[in-house]
């Protein structure tokens, strides 16, 4: 868990409101929160309160280089398609929105689990 328990809790509260504004999808999980369809997960919290989405790879390389971001991990192994929400952009509650819809679109095009 992070370090800092309030700081894990902030960006929960942040996952959670983006995905209460879209009605498509809900958030899952009490240990690690995130949010999945068709099987496959398309965002969440890691245990050192990082988002992540989970994005084409053509959008997520732009993303990446875009705001220049690291790769995203979850328990010390790097998700492979995921980026890391920087956290310039968390108070962007509708840049999220959209990013979060782009993740949600992309696993749907994913052969389901």
């Amino acid at each position: 868990m992070a370090e800092d328990k309030d700081l894990w809790n902030k960006r929960v509260a942040i996952l959670d409101e983006v995905v209460a504004a879209n009605p498509q999808f809900e958030r899952k999980g009490k240990t690690m929160p995130y949010t999945s369809a068709n099987g496959h997960m398309f965002s969440l919290v890691n245990k050192d309160a990082e988002i992540g989405f989970r994005l084409s790879k053509e959008s997520g390389e732009a993303f990446t280089k875009k705001y220049n971001t690291p790769p995203y991990k979850s328990h010390g192994a790097f998700m492979r398609g995921y980026v890391l929400i920087p956290e310039e952009l968390h108070s962007d509650k509708k840049l999220l929105g959209e990013l979060l819809q782009e993740a949600y679109e992309y696993v749907l095009t994913l052969k389901p689990k």
